[in-house]
C-alpha cells in the first residue's frame, strides 16, 4: 500500500471538515434546543451493545446493516449501533425510572454495512426523537409534527409527508391462512410494488376472490385524504380492524394539514416498511431534488417487551447531515475577527470581552502568514488609545 492510500476512507464512510462542521454544528444546537423546549430529554445511547439486546426483535434490514465484532473481554458478539431506537427502548425499559408519558431526543453518528441507498452515507449523524407511554393519535400527531417543525428550523421547502398505516395490512394477512414464507413473499412483491408478479402471485393463490382483489388495490390506494371515502368502498368486507386504522390515519392526516398548511399530505396504504417492526402509523418526509426520505418514523408498540417492559412507542430519526446539505439557509459559522500579535494588557482584555459576547476571535502570531485562511471580516485596531472594531482591508490577504 501507497503512503497516500494509507489515507483513503473506506467507500460510503465520510469525514465532516470545516467549514460544514460548523453548519452541522449550528444545525444540532438548533434543533436540540426545540427539542428541549417541546419536552425532550437529551440521552446519548451507547456507540455498541451485545447483540442480543441490539438486535432482538428489530426488522432483517437493520440486521444487515449492524458490524457485529467480538468483546475482546468475554467473547461475546456485539454490534455497532446502526439506529438508535431499539437501544432507546431498552434505555426506557431498564435504565430510566418512568412510568409514565416519556420523551427523548439525540443525536449522534450510527455506523452501517453498506449503503441504505446511493445518496447515503455510511456513517450518518442520526437526530430524532421517540414518545413512550401513550398509544393515542395525539402521539403519533405530535410525534410527526416535531419532524416537520425539525424540517422547518432545517431550513427546508416544498416538503411532502407521506403517511401510511401496517395496521391495514396486519389486519388484512392476519385472517389469510398463508404460511410465514408465504406472507414474505407477498410482503416483497407489495413493498416493492411488483404489480404484474403480485398479480400472478394471487391468482396462483389459495386466497378468497375478495383477499385476492382487495390485496390486487392495495397498491393503488395512495392519494389525498379526500380519496379516503373510495378506499373504504374498495376495502367493503375486509375487518373491522382495517376500518379502525383507516380513521386513525384520516384523522391524523386531517390534523397535520391543518397544522402545517404548507406541507402536501401524501397517503398511501400500501406503505409497508419494516411491517413486522412498526405497528401503526409509518410516515416520512420528501423534498424536492432529493429521492429519498429526507426523516422517516412511525409507531413501534411492545419493542420494549423483549426488555421486560412493554411500551407504545412512536418516533422519528433523520440524517443532519443530509439535512445540512439540503437547507436553504445559511448555517455557517459568524465570520471572525482579527486580533493583531500583541502582548498588550488593554488588547486581551478587548478579546476577552469580545469573546464573552460570543464573538470570534484570532489573535495572530509573531511572523503568521496566510491570513486570508483564517475567515476573518474584521480587525481590531489601535484608536484613540482604545482597541476597536474596523473591517479589515483586502480580507486580511498578505
Amino acid at each position: 500500500m501507497t503512503i497516500a492510500a494509507r489515507w483513503l476512507l473506506p467507500d460510503g464512510i465520510e469525514e465532516i471538515l470545516p467549514p460544514q462542521a460548523a453548519r452541522i454544528e449550528a444545525l444540532r444546537r438548533a434543533l436540540l434546543d426545540e427539542y428541549q423546549v417541546w419536552g425532550f430529554d437529551l440521552l446519548q445511547p451507547p456507540t455498541a451493545e451485545y447483540l442480543e439486546s441490539l438486535l432482538t426483535g428489530v426488522g432483517h434490514d437493520l440486521d444487515l446493516l449492524t458490524f457485529k465484532i467480538t468483546d475482546q473481554l468475554n467473547g461475546r458478539m456485539m454490534g455497532v449501533s446502526a439506529d438508535r431506537t431499539q437501544q432507546v427502548a431498552r434505555m426506557d425499559a431498564h435504565s430510566i425510572p418512568k412510568e409514565g408519558v416519556a420523551r427523548y431526543c439525540y443525536c449522534s453518528q450510527v455506523l452501517h454495512t453498506k449503503a441504505t441507498h446511493l445518496l447515503s452515507s455510511r456513517n450518518p449523524l442520526q437526530i430524532g426523537a421517540e414518545l413512550y407511554g401513550t398509544s393515542g393519535n395525539q402521539s403519533d400527531l405530535e410525534i410527526i409534527s416535531l419532524m416537520l417543525r425539525s424540517l422547518e428550523i432545517a431550513g427546508l421547502k416544498d416538503v411532502t409527508v407521506d403517511l401510511g398505516h401496517v395496521g391495514i395490512y396486519q389486519a388484512l394477512i392476519a385472517e389469510m391462512s398463508l404460511t410465514a414464507d408465504q406472507q414474505a413473499e407477498l410482503y416483497t412483491l407489495l413493498r416493492h410494488r411488483a404489480l404484474p408478479e403480485l398479480a400472478q402471485w394471487l391468482s396462483s393463490s389459495e386466497l378468497t376472490d375478495k383477499q385476492q382483489r382487495i390485496l390486487a388495490k392495495l397498491p393503488e390506494m395512495a392519494g389525498s385524504v379526500t380519496s379516503i371515502s373510495d378506499w373504504k368502498a374498495a376495502l367493503a368486507g375486509a375487518p373491522d380492524e382495517v376500518f379502525n386504522a383507516l380513521a386513525n390515519l384520516q384523522a391524523i392526516a386531517e390534523a397535520t394539514i391543518q397544522r402545517f398548511p404548507n406541507v402536501n399530505v401524501h397517503l398511501d396504504l400500501a406503505e409497508l416498511r419494516d411491517y413486522n417492526y412498526h405497528t401503526g402509523m409509518v410516515f416520512s418526509a420528501f423534498v424536492p431534488g432529493f429521492g429519498q426520505p429526507v426523516a422517516r418514523g412511525g409507531r413501534y408498540d411492545h419493542t420494549g417487551e423483549v426488555f421486560g417492559r412493554s411500551r407504545p412507542a412512536t418516533g422519528f430519526s433523520s440524517d443532519l447531515k443530509v439535512l445540512t446539505c439540503l437547507t436553504s439557509l445559511d448555517w455557517s459559522a459568524s465570520s471572525g475577527i482579527l486580533a493583531p500579535d500583541s502582548d498588550s494588557v488593554a488588547l486581551q482584555q478587548k478579546i476577552q470581552q469580545l469573546r464573552s459576547q460570543g464573538e470570534r476571535v484570532i489573535q495572530l502570531f509573531t511572523g503568521q502568514t496566510h491570513i486570508e485562511e483564517l475567515g476573518c471580516d474584521r480587525m481590531l485596531v489601535m484608536e484613540d488609545d482604545q482597541w476597536q472594531i474596523q473591517p479589515l482591508v483586502n480580507n486580511g490577504r498578505n
